[in-house]
């Protein structure tokens, strides 16, 4: 007698349940496997070839979208100005081409035609182009008919500026489709994938991608803890670059997009044990579905192409989200010098003229992504005795620290040099607060302290956090303190909005009057 067909959703719930614990309570795994271990040497120089940043095909949809929105304007205003020889027209016919260049843009993205697939493809895709064009140019006309304004525009202004659109539209079309064929032949515009756990379902998953005429994805190798016969050393082509252990360092130190787990829903222990090691790192993390012979919903599932896939963990702040804050940072940064130059100014005075040594402190600490920087501040220890690599914390009446830096410490002023690392993109304005290489409490380093603490670098650290104006800042003289630090910094990232960082920028000057940790 056959089993009963299983409900696939059933597994998936559990596991999603199961993950957002991980996710909200910061669960990660502390076995020796999930400790820094050194890469190999054939994986590293891999990881070399993709250290370099390349552009997420998000961003290029939106700059094409930007693109067509100008070109559109800029034709309507040229034929304008050609056919009434006026200059006041241009302002008069202004709002009617603005508008009109925004709705060819809605609703060329309504068709579709900003998909990377769609674009490759112009000459299957010209009809719905030039349909959302025509579709455009109507809406106007009953717009205009109904506001009763037609006979203030030119037809032959309003036939010719549809005529050149369309004629923009179309060499420009099969121009991106050679682009885009350019860029992803040289990795310009590519997805970095890494295949986690080997075998025959990793060699069909990735025959299955490679079958695909419009696949973004680059396979950067396999990574797999078995030694066995199951997982041989080349799969599909693929070499075997190593465990998982050696996968953490290498997303670190490649520019890794997504991560792609080759096992069955069936194997839900040991797909927990694998997200429960990498859900640290900042990059998107999916379950591939096509080891499984259910049959799935599309509500649960996003697809690669054709290949279905299970989201279980995104990458934060990515895309134009990361472009917007990457404007706030700049915008608010550059106010806050502005702003506070005088200031900055008697503290580098105060600082030169009450001890030797330089104006300005260098400290290593943890970046984005684990990647070391040099953070600035306002030196407010005497330079003999001042500790690089912050291993014996400040605590209160330490006398290391001059008398000018006790009171920049208290008040925060020694932080504002930060203002420059945010300019050189180095730290945001708000994010978790970067901590010193070798910070620790009671002899432990913090990732020893807190399960899950390096997932705080799955976003750029912060001058100020969501931590720091809940009172979570200064000395760290016991475990509770760093648990709640990195809690607090983990509902950041999970919670994250430009909203929530205008909050937090604007309470933290209210917020340091409270000194009461601060030494």
């Amino acid at each position: 007698m056959s089993e009963p067909e299983k409900d696939p959703d059933l597994d998936v719930d559990r596991l999603r349940k199961q993950v957002s614990e991980i996710r909200t309570l910061g669960v990660a795994d502390k076995s020796e496997a999930n400790k820094p271990v050194e890469l190999n040497g054939f994986a590293k120089r891999i990881a070399e070839q993709y250290r370099e940043d390349k552009y997420s095909p998000a961003i290029m949809r939106g700059m094409f979208r930007l693109v067509d929105f100008l070109a559109l304007f800029l034709i309507g205003q040229a034929i304008n100005f050609f056919y009434s020889q006026n200059i006041e027209m241009l302002f008069w016919y202004m709002p009617v081409v603005a508008g009109g260049s925004a709705l060819s843009v809605l609703f060329l993205q309504l068709a579709d035609c900003y998909q990377i697939p769609v674009l490759r493809t112009p000459r299957t895709a010209m009809g719905r182009i030039l349909g959302a064009w025509a579709l455009s140019f109507a809406s106007m006309a009953l717009t205009l008919f109904f506001l009763k304004s037609g006979h203030d525009f030119s037809r032959l202004w309003f036939g010719s500026w549809f005529i050149a659109g369309a004629a923009y539209l179309v060499p420009q079309r099969f121009f991106l489709a050679w682009a885009l064929r350019h860029w992803l032949r040289n990795g310009v515009l590519e997805r970095r994938a890494v295949i986690v756990c080997g075998g025959r379902p990793a060699q069909e998953l990735i025959r299955s991608l490679e079958s695909q005429p419009d696949n973004d994805i680059r396979i950067l190798g396999v990574f797999d803890d078995r030694l066995d016969r199951r997982s041989p050393e080349l799969i599909a082509g693929y070499p075997k670059l190593g465990t998982v252990a050696e996968l953490v360092e290498f997303v670190r130190l490649a520019r890794v997009d997504m991560l792609i787990i080759s096992l069955p829903m069936t194997a839900e222990k040991r797909i927990l044990d694998l997200l429960r090691k990498l859900w640290i790192l900042p990059v998107d993390i999916r379950i591939a579905a096509h080891a499984t012979k259910l049959k799935f919903r599309p509500r649960a599932y996003s697809h690669i192409g054709r290949m279905a896939m299970l989201d279980v963990f995104d990458k934060p702040i990515t895309d134009w989200d990361s472009v917007a804050k990457r404007i706030f940072d700049i915008f608010f940064s550059i106010v806050a010098i502005t702003l506070l130059w005088p200031i900055m100014l008697g503290a580098a005075i105060a600082v030169k003229s009450t001890s030797k040594g330089p104006i300005i402190f260098k400290q290593k600490r943890h970046g984005f992504n684990n990647e070391i920087i040099n953070v600035y501040k306002f030196r407010s220890m005497y330079t003999d005795l001042g500790d690089p690599t912050a291993a014996k914390a400040v605590t209160k009446g330490d006398p290391r620290v001059t008398r000018v830096g006790r009171f920049i410490r208290k008040t925060s002023i020694d932080e504002l040099p930060q203002f420059f690392n945010v300019l050189k993109g180095d730290l945001s304005l708000v994010g978790p607060r970067p901590h010193a290489v070798l910070a620790q409490s009671h002899d432990r380093v913090y990732a020893d302290i807190v399960e899950g603490y390096f997932a705080r670098h799955r976003v750029k650290p912060g001058v100020t956090g969501w931590a720091q104006i809940n009172g979570w800042r200064g000395e760290i003289d016991s475990d509770e303190k760093i648990k709640y630090r990195t809690a607090y910094d983990l509902h950041y990232i999970e919670n994250w909005s430009l909203l929530f960082d205008l909050k937090i920028l604007f309470l933290t000057p209210i917020r340091l009057f409270n000194t009461e940790n601060a030494y």
